[in-house]
């Protein structure tokens, strides 16, 4: 089967203006994320989901420059974006890595790429601040089950798109499984949403690079253990952002026809 990482991403954000394109150590933000999904060992593609807006099309000429394939879509649909995608490129399953996660885990990604190998499910999730940090790993989703949410969704505005493969009782979902004791630490925020994330992002990188250490999951857990005082730079966000989920949660499903 083939596998995919989607990486989804707009410029267009009202929290933090233009965060995909906010530089760290003269890079910016998107190519941290990209960067971590290729290192992705089983990963076959690795497709940058964006608009067609004019705008965006700046993230694609990021894509080509890191080698990596992107395709346009709808502006608010992010599930009729993969859907095209998926059709693009004849992908099977694929993992979401979100635009302002760049610390988006290759392991955790090719763990859940497993499990798609091991059970067949239709649907793998890790629950915003129930094991992992938020932002470390999103969903992995099959085609065949989003082709059928595609066919029933009855909105536009898919930005919280979990409950319809969660809430419909259609969809075999599991959570991610065999994550490493090091990772559960849910209470660290990894996403870029506010001003304090973006402070938090910058003030790992930039010691990292400083030290020529490596940038992975367990080497900045290592890292925020010596500095608590980091975690706390954005920890405080993290109700503002979980509340903000839940008033963009909404499930729409067409009526079926008598």
């Amino acid at each position: 089967m083939t596998k995919a990482i989607y990486i989804t991403v707009r410029t267009a954000s009202t929290r933090l203006h233009n965060k995909a394109l906010l530089k760290i150590n003269n890079k910016p933000t998107i190519e941290y994320v990209i960067d971590k999904a290729l290192k992705s060992k089983m990963a076959e593609h690795i497709v940058l989901c964006t608009t067609e807006l004019n705008e965006d099309e700046v993230l694609c000429k990021i894509a080509k420059q890191k080698g990596i394939n992107f395709y346009r879509g709808s502006i608010k649909d992010k599930l009729d974006r993969w859907n095209g995608a998926s059709a693009k490129f004849d992908i099977k399953y694929f993992i979401t890595a979100d635009g302002d996660d760049l610390f988006s885990d290759p392991e955790l990604i090719d763990l859940a790429f497993k499990q798609f190998d091991e059970s067949n499910c239709d649907f793998i999730e890790e629950i915003p601040g129930k094991n992992v940090p938020v932002g470390v790993f999103t969903y992995g989703i099959k085609v065949t089950a989003l082709n059928q949410v595609c066919k029933m969704k009855d909105s536009d505005d898919t930005e919280m798109m979990s409950v319809y493969f969660t809430n419909t009782n259609l969809f075999s979902v599991e959570q991610l499984k065999n994550i490493p004791e090091v990772y559960k630490r849910p209470e660290i925020r990894m996403t870029l949403d506010y001003k304090e994330d973006y402070i938090f992002f910058k003030t790992i990188i930039e010691n990292f690079s400083m030290n020529n250490k490596k940038l992975d999951l367990k080497n900045i857990l290592y890292f925020l253990d010596s500095n608590p005082e980091v975690i706390k730079i954005n920890q405080f966000r993290q109700k503002d952002y979980l509340l903000n989920q839940k008033k963009q949660t909404n499930l729409k499903i067409k009526r079926a026809s008598k």
